[in-house]
């Protein structure tokens, strides 16, 4: 190992991102008495790096962690807002999971399914670097606004 690696921070560096942005956003409004104020956007998010040395930790089956839940739907509750940011039609999300860690998120504009992923191995959920957390949330968010112009009439009913 460098001494690079030793001293890179988890996750590499925080990157400027409107996902990133927005998902501490929607984390810090659960905050309601203020005990994140004096933490930084990494510290808040950081449950979401997880390095492939912790993803080999992981059993391969396993039933999700509630915190797990938690963080896949705040992951799409953002997704949710920048879509709406960036179309003006409110994408809200629906999700089932099994007790196993498998399932289906949607993210419905109007009567549009403007995302529909399935999931396996959710109890593995995480990103190898804030880069790669960015991209995943941009990538969902770009191709449903490009859905949303599509198909308008549909998303705005």
């Amino acid at each position: 190992m460098t001494t690079e690696t030793i001293d890179a921070p988890r996750g590499g560096e925080m990157v400027d991102s409107p996902f990133l942005t927005q998902l501490a956003a929607v984390i810090r409004a659960e905050d309601s008495y203020g005990q994140w104020d004096d933490k930084t956007d990494a510290d808040i998010m950081a449950e979401f790096i997880v390095t492939k040395e912790e993803r080999r930790e992981i059993p391969i089956i396993g039933d999700p962690d509630p915190d797990v839940m938690w963080r896949v739907g705040k992951f799409y509750d953002a997704v949710g807002l920048l879509i709406e940011k960036r179309s003006g039609c409110m994408a809200s999300q629906m999700q089932k999971m099994s007790h196993e860690g498998f399932g289906r998120v949607v993210l419905i504009a109007g009567k549009l399914v403007v995302v529909s992923k399935h999931l396996r191995d959710i109890h593995r959920f995480g990103f190898v670097s804030w880069e790669k957390l960015a991209e995943a949330g941009e990538k969902l968010v770009e191709a449903a606004v490009e859905t949303i112009d599509t198909y308008p009439d549909a998303a705005r009913a």
